[in-house]
């Protein structure tokens, strides 16, 4: 092997799709730094509290990296906490690693860059599509933090960069904040279970508006790709699936595949985290209706995160053209993003 991979955060959707597509593609050894063991066999799990600089340096102690994939992040009560755990997630890494001869590290943040942070979410209109050079937005932003840690370690330490801006990522993955897939099987499975019309809970503005998202395995590729290809070196790269919808399309086809109905969109938000906030025990019950895993409803849905998504009253889509002139050309249909992580979703048995 001549590459070995480093993944921060190897247990999440990010992290987890990462390591997977390496595996494939041959040629990797790999590292997962996180709190959890990861289940994948081949990857060596080094547990750590990434905001602790000493548990890190303990944890990456005679470890040597060609390539570092930082892939986690951790929610705080405000942006300027925010930056500053995040911030020290990345530099604790790279300060543990110096002069171990890291050839390239690439950051995965996302479109938060373009929307500004959860406190100052979407205030001012963006303007769409999403451009990898438009400026920063002036409030405080953790991935701009991030950054330039990045930046600052790689002037010192002469290794190549590349940044990738996902949006919404779609995949598989359990007790991970992110994951719209597993949050939007869980409320179609309460749905059918209850005869609860199954209701588009977001804004008007998402469910007539274009927008896209990211499949995990095209984000992925796409770190695998700008670490390995000189013409990504050092560059800010949007990763979407390449295909553009709207929810009012979307939504019936995901209602098709766990056979209910769409209901009709009733004109204005209907947040999930309300909604399912006393879910829980028809969550269990079906857990034990159909001998899913065991897992609590806040650990497979994340109705928080999907309201935010969901809910944002400006239209959200990224521009692809920095990639594809750099020739990452990967295409993934979005429907097959959603039905494919709810198939494995239910031969894990975490969904009925």
């Amino acid at each position: 092997m001549t590459n070995h991979a480093l993944i921060v955060g190897a247990t999440g959707i990010a992290g987890s799709n990462l390591a997977e597509h390496l595996l494939a593609q041959g040629g990797w050894e790999i590292s997962g730094l996180s709190r959890s063991q990861s289940p994948i066999a081949a990857v060596k799990t080094l547990s750590c509290d990434l905001t602790d600089a000493a548990s890190v340096a303990a944890a990456l102690e005679g470890v040597s990296p060609t390539h570092v994939f930082i892939t986690a992040w951790s929610r705080q009560e405000t942006e300027e906490e925010n930056c500053k755990v995040n911030g020290a997630i990345v530099r604790n890494v790279l300060d543990a690693l110096r002069g171990r001869g890291v050839r390239h590290v690439a950051l995965v943040t996302g479109t938060k860059h373009y929307l500004g942070p959860f406190e100052a979410y979407a205030k001012v209109a963006p303007q769409t599509p999403f451009r990898e050079e438009q400026e920063r937005l002036p409030n405080q932003n953790f991935y701009y933090v991030q950054e330039d840690e990045i930046f600052e370690a790689a002037a010192r330490e002469h290794f190549t960069w590349s940044v990738h801006r996902p949006h919404t990522l779609i995949g598989y993955a359990v007790g991970n904040a992110m994951n719209m897939a597993a949050t939007l099987g869980v409320y179609a499975s309460i749905c059918k279970e209850t005869g609860m019309p199954f209701v588009f809970p977001g804004s008007a503005e998402q469910w007539q508006a274009a927008t896209d998202v990211t499949d995990a395995r095209i984000l992925a590729d796409q770190l695998a790709w700008a670490a390995t290809t000189p013409a990504a070196a050092d560059t800010a790269f949007n990763v979407v699936n390449g295909d553009i919808f709207r929810w009012k399309w979307l939504w019936p086809r995901i209602a098709a595949y766990f056979g209910i109905e769409a209901a009709d969109y009733p004109g204005t938000p209907q947040p999930l985290e309300a909604k399912m906030a006393d879910a829980a025990p028809i969550w269990d019950a079906l857990v034990q209706k159909h001998g899913l895993k065991p897992n609590a409803l806040s650990r497979v849905a994340s109705f928080w995160h999907t309201d935010a998504d969901l809910g944002r009253q400006v239209e959200t889509f990224n521009d692809m053209a920095r990639s594809r002139k750099a020739g990452f050309l990967s295409y993934q249909d979005t429907t097959a993003s959603f039905t494919d992580a709810f198939d494995r979703l239910r031969a894990d048995r975490i969904i009925p």
